[in-house]
């Protein structure tokens, strides 16, 4: 007598952890008009400083712009998260240049800011509790009751240290970059530079990021309760129509 064939889905595995941190991490990373929104400001420093050679002029720019953003963000409705963080870095860029009178001094808030989170994001490897799995327990069904249920996994904390270390290499490679054109006095450079190691530099670090998350097949030693959640989606993915 044929038995029925048992569906896939009551004798499923559990996701691997890069399935559960892929599932987590694609609601924590910003789209490219937060990152077009946060850059814009700097853009415009470095646009008007160029042509002006004035520091209130390109400061004025800068600030003019951001409001302009501000303004289109709560007409479309749409959020002000990144708008703010401009607000915040062009206000102390504005500070460090007005306070010295050089245009290059507007880099250096950003310059400190890598510096410190590439040697945070270092230690937080070296001592095994990485940032990156912050960000995944950020999304864990458990994280208001349990915030750190993600140490429990051995798994996902290797996976995570690999993931931080791709942040440790884009901090490092940022300051090696935009130091010596601080001390070089090149402004126009700094400008080139800030942009393409903004969104396009978080891009290639996302891209390594995922190309670590394809390649890994860790097994869970805890089952995190949005398994089933993670692991439906990939089914549904593979299974959908076309």
């Amino acid at each position: 007598m044929p038995t029925e064939p048992v569906p896939v889905e009551a004798v499923h595995p559990n996701p691997t952890v890069e399935q559960v941190i892929r599932h987590r991490l694609s609601t924590a990373l910003g789209g490219w008009r937060g990152s077009l929104e946060a850059a814009a400001p700097m853009v415009a420093f470095v646009v008007v400083w160029t042509w002006q050679k004035d520091v209130m002029t390109a400061v004025v720019a800068a600030g003019v712009l951001t409001v302009v953003l501000a303004v289109v963000a709560v007409i479309q409705k749409q959020s002000l998260q990144f708008i703010l963080s401009a607000v915040f870095a062009t206000a102390v860029a504005a500070f460090f240049a007005l306070r010295s009178g050089r245009a290059e001094d507007a880099f250096l808030p950003g310059i400190l800011t890598s510096a410190a989170w590439g040697v945070g994001t270092l230690v937080s490897v070296l001592v095994r509790w990485p940032v990156v799995g912050f960000m995944v327990g950020a999304g864990d069904p458990r994280m208001a009751e349990d915030p750190f249920a993600w140490r429990r996994d051995p798994g996902l904390v290797r996976v995570c240290q690999r993931l931080t270390l791709v942040l440790v290499a884009l901090y490092a490679v940022r300051v090696a970059i935009m130091l010596p054109l601080y001390f070089a006095q090149q402004v126009a450079w700094l400008g080139v530079a800030k942009v393409a190691l903004g969104w396009p530099a978080w891009v290639v670090a996302v891209a390594v990021m995922g190309w670590i998350l394809v390649r890994g097949n860790t097994p869970q030693v805890v089952p995190a309760p949005d398994s089933d959640v993670t692991w439906q989606d990939q089914h549904d993915q593979h299974h959908r129509p076309t």
